[in-house]
């Protein structure tokens, strides 16, 4: 164990760094001065594996852009070059695999509980969690194991159905983009125009065209609309084998009987984001999709491990497949919709996702908060679950609809003022490469969309926003809450429904 003193974002924090056997690394950054009783713990994405504390979304959070909070994060007790990295051998240990699954984010929870009494000789009056991707799955997991660890947690594209995400949606969707040589049969270059059909087929459904669909259940859209009439014609129009990938893509996974092995896929929407995972960031380049699949699939979901491991190509798209993922998805799940010890604790949890997630489908946590809805009365649920989703975001942020908003400090007012969050104003903001990505690997052939300076409001699910009729389309104030469209909001019927919700645990 090691601190220091050390100044960060202008800030001066005694940094605590130390290990939980057998090798849970965390960091703690304790405000030396001014500290308001309040501990905000960020997930990591990924497969973790790397020790850094990454705050999302903290516009107007004061005790965040002030430094008067304690901050905290885990590596969850391995080291990793990163997702789809090739290095995933640590998971062959069982101890890391748990570590995690589950254990490395609770026990770093209660060492920064401990630090804290013993920094400061008094005990937090509030303890946040914060994250997003697998950071969101490690969210509710808190939520659903440990309820008394946190007053707050914001649980983003949460990868609740880890196994099945990891294996099943992210093969499928590289298998289905590989042609008989192995090589990306969509590419960038066609990502455009199939946006572009999409938005001409859906954009107007909400009333307004603003070149972003507002719910893309309501868009039933079929992709041959831009299928060549004569010679393929790059950025122009799709072969016959394109429109097929592309229906594949929107489709989603399913066995030989067409029986859906995902809850859900990529939305209409979403196509711009598609590039840099199961479609190539560069035309005829890798299929990101192919190394997260298998990284997870040969790796963590089976003991043993394959031998010799799977392709995409030999991995079994079947009920048989799915079931033989049992005992990971009880190990990795975070899709228990009995969330009574948390309300019982008198915490409060914020779902957000946006509809342009290529990663992970909205479609994942609408059903979830569906469920907890079900089991536990959807009354009951709306007294500290809220979920909010956002036209254009893609995975955790970025996209070409409005992707920032005051996440952190909307959720500290619900716990502690008890304002229940009813919206939230996003902003669109100028793209970047995204946090730890390397600038060689963030390179793409796909052009770069025209920034659009655009606020929003985003309500409380089920409630969408819906223009007054006048005033300017990127303000704010332009925009009233109404109630959604005619979709079936009734949870997802997939082969994983006999493990997942209700039935869950």
């Amino acid at each position: 164990r090691s601190a220091r003193d050390a100044v960060i974002s202008g800030h001066r924090y005694c940094t605590v760094r130390g290990t939980v056997a057998p090798a849970i690394n965390f960091e703690v950054r304790l405000p030396v001065h001014g500290w308001t009783q309040r501990s905000l713990q960020t997930g990591c994405g990924g497969l973790c594996g790397f020790l850094g504390i990454r705050v999302e979304h903290d516009t107007g959070c004061t005790p965040v852009t002030d430094g008067s909070i304690v901050l905290a994060s885990t590596d969850m007790g391995h080291t990793s070059k990163g997702f789809g990295s090739g290095d995933e051998s640590w998971a062959s240990n069982p101890q890391m695999r748990i570590d995690f699954a589950y254990r490395g984010v609770h026990v770093t929870a209660q060492v920064v509980k401990a630090l804290m009494i013993a920094y400061y000789g008094q005990k937090p009056r509030y303890a946040y969690f914060s994250g997003c991707s697998d950071g969101g799955r490690e969210a509710l997991i808190e939520a659903q194991r440990y309820p008394d660890d946190f007053d707050g947690i914001a649980a983003g594209a949460p990868a609740l159905n880890f196994a099945v995400q990891n294996s099943f949606y992210h093969g499928w969707m590289a298998k289905s983009n590989m042609d008989a040589s192995a090589k990306p049969i969509i590419n960038p270059v066609d990502l455009p125009v199939l946006h572009q059909a999409a938005l001409d087929a859906c954009d107007a459904n909400d009333g307004l065209k603003d070149l972003q669909i507002s719910d893309p259940r309501t868009c039933h859209f079929d992709p041959g609309i831009v299928q060549c009439k004569g010679a393929y014609e790059a950025g122009k129009c799709l072969t016959p084998e394109q429109v097929a990938t592309a229906r594949k893509f929107y489709g989603g996974a399913v066995d030989a009987q067409g029986h859906k092995l995902v809850v859900g896929s990529v939305m209409p929407g979403s196509e711009l984001e598609w590039a840099g995972v199961f479609v190539p960031r560069t035309n005829g380049g890798t299929i990101g999709s192919i190394n997260m699949a298998l990284g997870t699939i040969n790796n963590l979901l089976f003991i043993p491990n394959p031998a010799p491991g799977f392709t995409v190509n030999t991995f079994p798209f079947s009920d048989a497949a799915l079931a033989s993922e049992e005992p990971a998805r009880r190990l990795y799940a975070a899709d228990n919709p009995d969330l009574s010890g948390f309300a019982a604790h008198g915490a409060k949890l914020l779902l957000w996702h946006g509809w342009s997630d290529p990663h992970i489908s909205p479609l994942n946590t609408i059903d979830y908060y569906n469920r907890v809805g079900i089991l536990m009365g959807a009354e009951e649920r709306d007294t500290f679950v809220k979920l909010f989703l956002f036209p254009g975001m893609s995975h955790c942020g970025g996209g070409d609809g409005p992707n920032e908003f005051p996440l952190l400090a909307t959720l500290m007012a619900w716990v502690e003022d008890g304002v229940a969050p009813q919206e939230m104003v996003a902003h669109t903001v100028p793209e970047s490469t995204p946090p730890g990505m390397p600038p060689d690997l963030a390179k793409s052939d796909l052009p770069p969309a025209p920034f659009i300076a655009r606020a929003r409001p985003v309500y409380a699910y089920p409630l969408v926003a819906t223009y007054k009729g006048s005033g300017d389309i990127n303000d704010a104030a332009s925009f009233a809450a109404a109630a959604p469209a005619n979709v079936d909001d009734q949870p997802i019927d997939w082969l994983g429904h006999r493990t997942s919700g209700a039935g869950g645990r």
